[in-house]
């Protein structure tokens, strides 16, 4: 199977994120909807605040990337947005965040969806247009609000956050791409029509064959084509709807777990949908050394992965502490009740 590789060697001048501060444990969840009983997914979970939307996680997250690439933004040659909780129907939030930043207006803005790997759709889409010449630089941005029903399963787990990344030309990298590879079928685990204001999904359906056939599957083909095991990376970064997904794709590929806990958010901040694998590559970025070698697979329900195997540089040491480390966003922590959940995230309909 073809990997996606570029003639020109393309990297990650910036990366940066946003965790909003507010978290509602998931045992508040409990305590509404099953009386406080039973297990719960994660242990709680980012939500945004009552001024808080995909536009401006994806803004401070591009902020916080730029601070680390060092860069004029006039240069950057396109402005993409993955999510799923886009604050507009017809209103790109590229553009509100390009104007934000100052990259207008010679630059070309888009917002991308693929339920949880738009965000992923961005970087591979980045890595053609600075290869091919079309810009110097791409900012690929993936963040949501995600939405989950009062009562679902979801409303353990959706959660807000992004992660930003500044796509250039290798010299001036961080980490470089090695390849990349998409593996992409119509199972139909999530979707929401345009008119429902939440999402379905279907069940355990949406582990196998959605997740785990994906996942699997993108991340093999690329270690296979590439003559990798498992032993070859300093980190593994799955998309994380719940922990025991992840940990358990993990262990199939062959990982330990030192190799992929770094990178597992899930159980702090939820899932940040759209956000939640570029989320946990920024986790890695902050702590990796210089010849790291990093699995990133995404995916998004409908369904798709996109695998990258990513290696790091000499200039990572210099650029992680230019702002905000994933880390400090976690820490940033203030804890709220279901009631202020609601309001926050607007499920008490007025009208």
């Amino acid at each position: 199977m073809p990997l996606m590789k570029p003639n020109i060697d393309v990297g990650i001048v910036g990366y940066g994120c946003y965790i909003p501060m507010y978290r509602l444990p998931a045992k508040e969840v409990n305590r509404i909807w099953n009386d406080g009983q039973g297990g719960v997914p994660i242990k709680e979970k980012a939500v945004g605040g009552p001024d808080e939307d995909t536009m401006t996680i994806g803004l401070e997250a591009a902020r916080n990337a730029l601070a680390r690439a060092q860069i004029d933004p006039r240069q950057i040659g396109a402005v993409w947005v993955g999510s799923e909780s886009h604050p507009y129907a017809v209103k790109p939030t590229s553009t509100i965040i390009a104007e934000a930043i100052g990259a207008t207006p010679a630059t070309q803005g888009a917002d991308w969806q693929f339920a949880c790997k738009a965000g992923t759709e961005t970087i591979q889409a980045g890595i053609g247009f600075v290869a091919g010449g079309m810009a110097r630089y791409v900012l690929g941005i993936g963040a949501d609000t995600a939405q989950g029903r009062p009562g679902d399963a979801l409303e353990f787990t959706a959660a807000s956050g992004g992660a930003a990344f500044v796509i250039g030309a290798a010299e001036e990298s961080l980490a470089v791409f090695e390849a990349t590879y998409s593996h992409v079928t119509d199972t139909p685990d999530f979707w929401r029509r345009p008119t429902t204001h939440y999402p379905s999904h279907g069940q355990r359906f949406t582990g196998e064959p959605a997740y785990f056939h994906h996942v699997l599957s993108a991340a093999q083909t690329i270690m296979a084509e590439l003559g990798y095991t498992a032993q070859d990376f300093a980190y593994v970064i799955l998309h994380q709807p719940n922990r025991k997904f992840p940990e358990r794709a993990a262990a199939e590929l062959g990982f330990e777990k030192e190799q992929w806990v770094t990178g597992l958010l899930s159980p702090v901040v939820g899932n940040t949908y759209a956000g939640a694998s570029v989320l946990g590559l920024t986790a890695v970025l902050d702590i990796a050394q210089p010849g790291d070698k990093i699995l990133c697979v995404s995916f998004g329900s409908g369904a798709g992965s996109d695998a990258f195997v990513i290696n790091t540089t000499d200039r990572l040491p210099d650029k992680q502490k230019s702002a905000p480390t994933t880390q400090d966003y976690i820490n940033r922590r203030v804890e709220i009740d279901y009631a202020t959940y609601v309001r926050y995230r607007s499920k008490l309909k007025m009208h």
